[in-house]
């Protein structure tokens, strides 16, 4: 019965589906067919009902029975590592434990974003996916703590999700610094060669070429009167859809998806004072993350941020393309 050797555990909204298929491709690593198992969120129950818009559905695609999760590796070559990429476990108070009762050598992989940034890109995913019914960021962010009691599922809380310092705090209670490799998102986008080099000397296999990550988003949904409508559909059908396979209301739901993202547009930039806003109960967060990694994130104290992942890919091409001319 196998497990996996290493796992890439967070942060939701920072390349972690990119890195996982980019992974995927090297010889020497399998890596589970389900992208987010999520199995080490649970201790060999059921998931407990979430009461988010959707959240029913993510529940059905939890794989929590051992014996459906060890089959995920079954397909693994000989000698070649296996892993999974859930990135709630970061998150999650008692997945180190659980990781740590049944994996205690494992490696893990932690990818952190500016929490500004993740929050914002997390908040359009449900947004443009008609799931969000707050159009206002910062007042999304704020609802947090209600939705928390009322019992929405993690990837609902969008500050909370940037706790980095306090998560690998607890990481660190469990497992060597040594078996953990803290990775910047904009490492990932940046230099995406080095990137991946680096993960593989983690790991103990060659180097992955020629495989630069691809981005998982969404085109952005304007708040008008026509998407208010569609998503209300997409709530309303998400709700109903409970009753069945998710994938019977995935494919019930492209037609509204197509039209939500038909007129999607360019993702807009926060405001400094959106930024500020959102970052303030975030602040002192990074500062125990600068202690605890021994590493500077002095850059995620302004007033801007990095930007979603396309634009920055496209502003790097212009930047090279102008410098050759």
């Amino acid at each position: 019965m196998a497990l996996p050797d290493f796992f890439v555990i967070g942060a939701p909204k920072a390349g972690t589906t990119a890195l996982h298929a980019a992974l995927a491709q090297h010889p020497g690593l399998y890596l589970s067919p389900v992208k987010e198992p999520k199995f080490f969120l649970g201790d060999g129950g059921p998931p407990t009902a979430r009461r988010g818009p959707g959240d029913a559905h993510s529940a059905q695609e939890w794989v929590w029975r051992r014996s459906d999760y060890e089959a995920l590796f079954d397909a693994t070559p000989p000698g070649a590592l296996n892993g999974e990429s859930t990135p709630f476990y970061l998150y999650d108070r008692g997945a180190p434990e659980r990781l740590h009762r049944l994996v205690p050598e494992a490696k893990l992989i932690a990818v952190l974003r500016d929490p500004v940034d993740r929050a914002h890109s997390n908040w359009m995913h449900l947004w443009s996916d008609g799931l969000e019914p707050i159009a206002d960021f910062v007042e999304a962010c704020d609802a947090e703590e209600e939705r928390i009691g009322a019992g929405y599922a993690p990837f609902w809380h969008y500050r909370g999700l940037g706790r980095y310092g306090e998560q690998l705090e607890r990481l660190l209670a469990w497992f060597d610094a040594s078996q953990v490799h803290v990775l910047r998102y904009r490492e990932l986008v940046d230099d995406p060669a080095g990137a991946l080099s680096r993960i593989t000397r983690f790991l103990g296999v060659e180097d992955l070429a020629g495989l630069p990550p691809r981005e998982n988003s969404r085109p952005f949904v304007p708040d008008t009167a026509r998407t208010r409508l569609l998503a209300r559909a997409v709530r309303a059908g998400a709700s109903a859809g409970a009753l069945f396979p998710p994938e019977a209301w995935r494919r019930a739901s492209r037609p509204l998806l197509w039209a939500l993202h038909r007129n999607g547009a360019a993702r807009p930039r926060l405001t400094p004072d959106q930024r500020r806003i959102v970052l303030g109960p975030l602040v002192d967060d990074i500062y125990r993350l600068q202690l605890v990694t021994g590493r500077s994130f002095a850059d995620w104290l302004g007033d801007e941020g990095r930007g979603a992942f396309g634009a920055r890919r496209a502003a790097r091409s212009d930047h090279a393309e102008a410098a050759a001319t």
